[in-house]
């Protein structure tokens, strides 16, 4: 009989992995891998070799026999896995430049999650997790599902939603990033406060208690307009009007900087846009100089520089939730999963971000109540354009995708956006195939992405 576990990541090739590999190799003793299958595209072979083999350089460098497995097969990948983990970008970078670029080129906000790149993101990322799905019903029946594939939330509701999946959790760093620096601002521990989080992926607030229970959010609020908030890399640190924060009484997610303070965000991002370079092309340098360092056969750990990607920590809310579930740990951990009345201003069946207990069975969540009248509306509204982009995504209406967009905050409305949405169906055609019939219609009425770099992508490199 064969014993340990096996573990499918799809998107192997990411600059991510040695932070994943790092987080298994830290945990070994409760979870005893077995082979780890980094699985990706044609398009990403050479990086999926170049990383491949520095995963497997880790490893050596530990008393652990692990086996890394390189492959173009998903289903080679799937068979048997115990659990499967996704971090795939589909269209690579060059993909999330045109969200960016396209939307900036009209005066909006191009972001990898909000606004009108987020939801091209969620429309190429949710027939290609579906797939995933139906692979699994399949071959690995029995394996978990650990997404980290951006929109994550997203992608997590398409995966519950539409695969019939259940034994999924969607994950990111950010709330691992504020349990880990905050404390230290009032001069306690982690594990010295009490965290409840409550909301979306990327739209979440949360409410910290001490051991006694004492709430101490406004403590930390006072202290975020004195000292390193720290923030995720990829956010730009525009500080939020602090009468907002004291009277919510709760601390909103580092993203809701594009909602809160949409005015200075949008200037920053078009200010970069017109000067270094949208958000994507910088961290396309920085892919450049990873995998350069990659290179090097002496390299066996993680290097500092990955720090500077923007998923700091990923690792410890990734692998910690596998070896939760694994060994039945009942982890706190903050975790995208089926909502079931933690948050009751959405519905029980919808997939919410909230802090849980994570074991055998998966995500028990921890309830949050009620959120303030702001908020409330903020998460329906939020939620409904989730959903309708989703939808979207399945069945390739554009109807439903121009009403998404409608009702996205970071969109305006009208016949600009309309003209931002068109363009990126001809920018992302080649990975949009359930919006063919969508696509061959707007190239017919000649509509062409008018911002130079975004257009010339897929004929030179930039």
């Amino acid at each position: 009989m064969t014993t340990g576990v096996k573990i499918a990541t799809i998107g192997g090739g990411s600059s991510y992995t040695p932070e994943l590999m790092e987080g298994f190799i830290k945990r070994y003793d409760e979870l005893p891998i077995r082979e780890i299958w980094l699985v990706d595209i044609e398009e990403g072979r050479e990086k999926l070799e170049i990383v491949g083999k520095m995963a497997q350089r880790m490893w050596d460098a530990t008393d652990y026999d692990v086996k890394i497995h390189l492959t173009l097969d998903r289903r080679e990948a799937l068979k048997d896995a115990d659990f499967v983990t996704t971090q795939f970008r589909v269209g690579l970078l060059d993909a999330r430049i045109k969200d960016e670029r396209i939307p900036a080129y009209y005066g909006m906000l191009g972001q990898e999650t909000n606004g009108a790149g987020g939801m091209f993101k969620a429309f190429r990322t949710v027939p290609v997790i579906l797939d995933i799905v139906e692979d699994m019903k399949e071959l690995c029946p029995d394996a978990w599902l650990v997404n980290f594939a951006n929109p994550s939330g997203m992608v997590t509701e398409a995966v519950v939603r539409y695969g019939k999946w259940d034994k999924v959790i969607g994950l990111c760093n950010v709330p691992v990033m504020a349990t880990m620096l905050e404390p230290g601002l009032i001069g306690k521990e982690t594990d010295e406060l009490i965290y409840k989080f409550a909301g979306l992926n990327h739209f979440h607030w949360h409410k910290v208690a001490d051991a006694h229970g004492h709430d101490v959010t406004l403590d930390l609020i006072d202290k975020m307009y004195q000292e390193d908030n720290g923030l995720p890399k990829n956010i730009y640190d525009i500080p939020f009007e602090r009468e907002l924060l004291e009277q919510m009484k709760m601390i909103p997610c580092a993203y809701h900087r594009y909602y809160y303070q949409e005015e200075e965000m949008l200037h920053h991002a078009l200010e970069e846009y017109q000067t270094v370079g949208t958000r994507a092309q910088q961290v396309k340098q920085t892919e450049h100089e990873l995998f350069e360092l990659y290179k090097n056969p002496e390299l066996n750990y993680k290097p500092e520089q990955l720090q500077q990607r923007g998923g700091a920590y990923y690792s410890d809310a990734a692998c910690e939730t596998i070896a939760s579930i694994y060994a039945n740990k009942q982890t706190q951990i903050v975790v995208s999963t089926k909502n079931n009345g933690a948050v009751p201003d959405l519905p029980a069946d919808c997939v919410v971000e909230v802090t849980a207990y994570v074991g055998g069975q998966g995500a028990r969540n921890v309830a949050f109540g009620e959120l303030p009248v702001a908020e409330r509306g903020w998460l329906q509204v939020m939620k409904a354009m989730e959903l309708l982009t989703i939808e979207a995504a399945v069945t390739g209406d554009y109807g439903t995708a121009l009403q998404a967009f409608t009702l996205n905050p970071l969109v305006t409305s009208g016949a600009t956006a309309k003209r931002v949405m068109d363009e990126l169906f001809i920018a992302h055609k080649k990975y949009l195939p359930n919006f063919a019939e969508t696509i061959q219609r707007l190239e017919k009425e000649g509509i062409q992405v008018q911002d130079e770099i975004a257009r010339n992508l897929d004929a030179v490199k930039v």
